[in-house]
């Protein structure tokens, strides 16, 4: 199940969008009219109006659920309830619509940030606050997790361009990048696809501070394409691959017998011959030392190491724009 909390100002035009779907069907209208958008949008506002300092008010977000899921009513009414209630928009008015219109089902979920005593509910870190929720719930009932984008279950042609571009791009960049070195090559790849790519510059030096990309007449930040997609993630991802290469290329040596060999020195008839190690703890030693170098690889990429974007990584600049907003552990 995947949490996507979107960008609203307007009750009227968020409830004309939810319940004007064909096929729509509004599971829960808690505080408001459910049965006519225009009258859900004036309960909605009316409450609002008790608290006119706040100015956006609207919480709007969908929770999508994987193709092969067919929860019943009763489900998705709990989920969405308990989804309400752990990112603390409580006491307040909303409704729950079930949209059926994609291959995916997924909810709609519209809610008053002025609650029922003209208190404001707070909406910051909300996007990361029902990621996490999402997944809370997502093992809670024993949802498929979603892992990872999976184009073959998109739909360009149902995207807006812009949407529809920064899949292809992202596409792009998953099926070449695992075939360079550096982010030059991948750039110079890109372009042969018909994408730019355009670099971000520390003040007037010709460091790099970060990247995006263009096609067309749009262009996305690195990391609007995907997080890993930033300037810093690409470097992280391309020096992760090469490592792997060289683990590998050591196993392969190891498996065929290929051991390096230390040149020999003359002995000193003075000196006692040292006695050397035999070939099989040679073999042993470096066996053993690709091995756990291959752990340690792998082991960057969990999320309990240093995975990409690890504190430990992040170069001097990185950790003090971190500095500045922290994230807060929900």
């Amino acid at each position: 199940m995947i949490s996507k909390p979107l960008p609203a100002s307007s009750f009227y035009h968020t409830c004309r969008y939810v319940c004007q779907k064909k096929g729509t069907e509004v599971l829960i209208a808690d505080g408001v009219r459910g049965h006519d958008y225009k009258l859900m949008a004036e309960d909605f506002l009316r409450q609002q109006q008790t608290r006119p300092s706040k100015g956006k008010a609207v919480f709007h977000s969908i929770l999508s659920f994987h193709p092969d899921e067919k929860p019943s009513n009763e489900q998705l009414k709990e989920i969405a309830r308990k989804y309400l209630d752990r990112l603390g928009i409580v006491n307040t008015q909303f409704s729950v619509s079930k949209h059926t219109d994609k291959a995916h089902l997924h909810l709609h979920i519209v809610a008053n940030l002025v609650d029922n005593d003209g208190n404001a509910i707070s909406d910051s870190w909300i996007g990361l606050r029902g990621k996490k929720v999402a997944q809370q719930l997502t093992q809670e009932y024993g949802l498929i997790p979603a892992i990872r984008k999976d184009l073959r279950r998109t739909h360009l042609d149902a995207l807006s361009k812009s949407e529809a571009i920064k899949y292809k791009i992202y596409q792009a960049i998953a099926q070449n990048i695992s075939q360079c070195r550096t982010v030059e090559e991948l750039e110079e790849r890109l372009q042969k696809l018909g994408i730019d790519v355009l670099y971000k510059f520390k003040g007037q030096t010709q460091e790099k501070q970060g990247i995006s990309f263009k096609m067309g007449n749009v262009s996305f930040k690195g990391s609007q394409i995907d997080r890993r997609y930033s300037l810093v993630g690409l470097q992280k991802i391309l020096d992760l691959q090469q490592k792997l290469s060289e683990t590998r290329e050591n196993l392969r040596n190891l498996s065929s017998g290929r051991i390096p060999e230390k040149p020999r020195q003359a002995l000193n008839p003075s000196q006692p011959a040292k006695t050397s190690k035999s070939r099989q703890t040679v073999h042993n030693d470096l066996a053993e030392a690709a091995i756990s170098r291959a752990i340690q690889i792998l082991l960057l990429t969990t999320s309990g190491g240093g995975g990409l974007g690890s504190p430990d990584d992040l170069t001097p600049e990185e950790r003090r724009r971190r500095k500045k907003k922290k994230r807060p552990n929900f």
